[in-house]
């Protein structure tokens, strides 16, 4: 059965999420700077022209890693996240505008990005808000703009110590998606080449209609 939340307690569990990355902020760099997501960087490029100069949102930026990359191939990335210091430190990484907003409470332009890159960020949203956040996600994004999303896994909402997140299977994660006006043009599970049971990663790339 889905949670429901007041709309205290839906700001205590971002609050409290977003201050576990605040406390650890630095370990969390030193420990995913490095991660190979080149499969990921692929799935939403390949959507696109090739050498294509894309407007690309990264919801849920963290320090900075995945806008660095954008900017390094000659995009235009703009960062999002819900932790002043993940913000600050992005900025000071990558030198591109970053906002600093809750995932509740987004103020998005209209039709301003190509593509939004939600690489780990979306299963922190909890479930009863999910639909608005990708309802917003659609609203900024260009028509057939491209929506990559990539999160953990399950059949759950649930803690992680002080971190919540929301585990979704291809289905429901999909069919919400379509409630939001996106088509699903492919999936696939990570880390690459391994059984299924051994993938707790769940990759969607979409397209707003």
């Amino acid at each position: 059965m889905n949670k429901s939340y007041s709309p205290e307690q839906l700001k205590n569990v971002e609050e409290s999420t977003v201050g576990h990355y605040e406390v650890n902020a630095d370990s969390f760099w030193q420990g995913t700077k490095d991660h190979d997501v080149s499969q990921n960087y692929s799935a939403l490029l390949s959507r696109f022209e090739p050498g294509a100069s894309l407007d690309i949102l990264d919801f849920g930026c963290g320090p900075g890693r995945d806008i660095a990359y954008f900017k390094s191939l000659g995009h235009r990335p703009v960062g999002l996240d819900g932790s002043e210091t993940f913000c600050e430190m992005a900025r000071q990484y990558t030198g591109c505008e970053i906002l600093c907003q809750s995932f509740l409470q987004l103020d998005l332009p209209t039709a301003a990005f190509d593509a939004v890159f939600a690489n780990a960020s979306l299963f922190h949203v909890p479930r009863q808000a999910l639909p608005d956040v990708l309802s917003k996600l659609h609203t900024c994004l260009h028509p057939g703009g491209i929506l990559f999303s990539s999160n953990p896994r399950g059949n759950s909402e649930e803690w992680s110590g002080s971190r919540y997140g929301n585990y979704l299977e291809f289905d429901e994660a999909s069919a919400n998606l379509k409630a939001a006006r996106f088509t699903l043009l492919t999936h696939y599970y990570r880390p690459d080449g391994l059984p299924r049971n051994q993938q707790p990663w769940l990759a969607i790339v979409c397209k707003a209609l």
